[in-house]
């Protein structure tokens, strides 16, 4: 049993719980996590009431999936939801000597092809399982197809027609099978929502980017006529697609707070961001409320939001996000935020 409530995926069966857990960390990204901590952390997570998790091939090049895998094969399946990513598929390095770790510290050995097509998918989605050692996963994510992996619009079109043309009818077919119950996308950027919800039909999409404490951008941007002026997250509204948010601390700053050397997805701060950062928590402070809990409050605010999933990189991150969303905030604390043009006017507060 858990006490975390729980929201439903688009219009499907899947629910889960609004809090869950991010894999990235267990696939050291930036940071090594050793083995017993990783399997401490998601035992923690797991004694907070959280029973959804999401990993990914990509994580530490297959070591995040053998690690949350390792732990949820324990655990009863019907109590939790797994979803994993599709998009890689793994192979041994050509060249062991030249092999690139990436921004993971101390991955598997294991290089990846990019591959959206019908046997690629269903390739990374079997992979996946024995990876896992689980005979199923609940949810899969369209990987990392956009700009910020792939560049130009060239390698970009090329790859969403790979998936509309091939990869699509694995998904289809695992959905319609009921071997997954739901399919999502992973965006990193404006303008991609509107181009996968043009092209199939996704349950829900897991946002990194465009959606946060600092940055609505996704409220205010999206399909743009003269006529027309629908957000991104209207646009998903009105097809009943729901948004799963990966990074909840715009991947460190809304942590930290201004620091001078806070990351703001993946890269230090600019200055704009720092001052931001510095008025939004001056506010808090002002309502004695901590920044990180007006980050994820801010979030599970949105109904389109079906949960939230920070990573953690050992058992007390999860233990004081839990804490984090069960303090009590002030409503002045968001009218002030507004007021002060902090916030979109329109934004979804607690």
């Amino acid at each position: 049993m858990t006490t975390i409530p729980t929201r439903p995926v688009g219009q499907t069966n899947a629910r889960v719980t609004q809090f869950g857990l991010g894999g990235a960390p267990f696939g050291n990204l930036f940071t090594p996590v050793s083995e017993a901590q990783a399997q401490a952390t998601l035992q923690a997570a797991w004694d907070a009431g959280v029973r959804y998790y999401d990993t990914a091939p990509f994580y530490g090049y297959g070591k995040s999936e053998h690690r949350v895998g390792h732990f949820l094969r324990q655990q009863p399946r019907g109590d939790f939801v797994i979803s994993t990513k599709v998009g890689r598929v793994l192979r041994p390095p050509r060249n062991l000597a030249a092999f690139d770790k990436g921004a993971w510290a101390d991955p598997l050995p294991f290089e990846f092809d990019v591959d959206f097509s019908y046997d690629g998918i269903m390739r990374s989605y079997e992979d996946s399982l024995q990876r896992l050692g689980l005979p199923s996963v609940d949810m899969l994510v369209i990987h990392d197809l956009d700009f910020y992996f792939h560049q130009n619009e060239a390698r970009v079109s090329a790859w969403l027609n790979q998936l509309y043309t091939s990869g699509w009818r694995a998904l289809d077919e695992l959905r319609r099978h009921g071997q997954i119950q739901a399919v999502g996308a992973g965006v990193n950027e404006l303008g991609m929502i509107p181009r996968f919800l043009d092209l199939v039909e996704l349950d829900f999409f897991l946002v990194a980017y465009g959606y946060n404490l600092l940055t609505q951008e996704m409220l205010q941007s999206g399909c743009h006529t003269e006529q027309n002026k629908t957000s991104e997250f209207a646009l998903c509204a009105e097809r009943n697609v729901s948004i799963i948010i990966g990074a909840v601390f715009a991947s460190g700053i809304l942590a930290t707070g201004a620091v001078p050397d806070a990351k703001y997805f993946y890269a230090p701060a600019s200055e704009e961001i720092l001052d931001k950062t510095e008025r939004i928590q001056n506010i808090c402070q002002q309502y004695e409320t901590p920044l990180p809990a007006a980050a994820l409050q801010f979030l599970l605010a949105n109904p389109i939001v079906a949960a939230i999933i920070p990573g953690a990189l050992a058992p007390e991150h999860v233990q004081s996000n839990v804490g984090l969303l069960a303090q009590e905030i002030p409503a002045a604390l968001w009218a002030e935020l507004k007021q002060e043009g902090l916030l979109v006017a329109d934004a979804p507060v607690p």
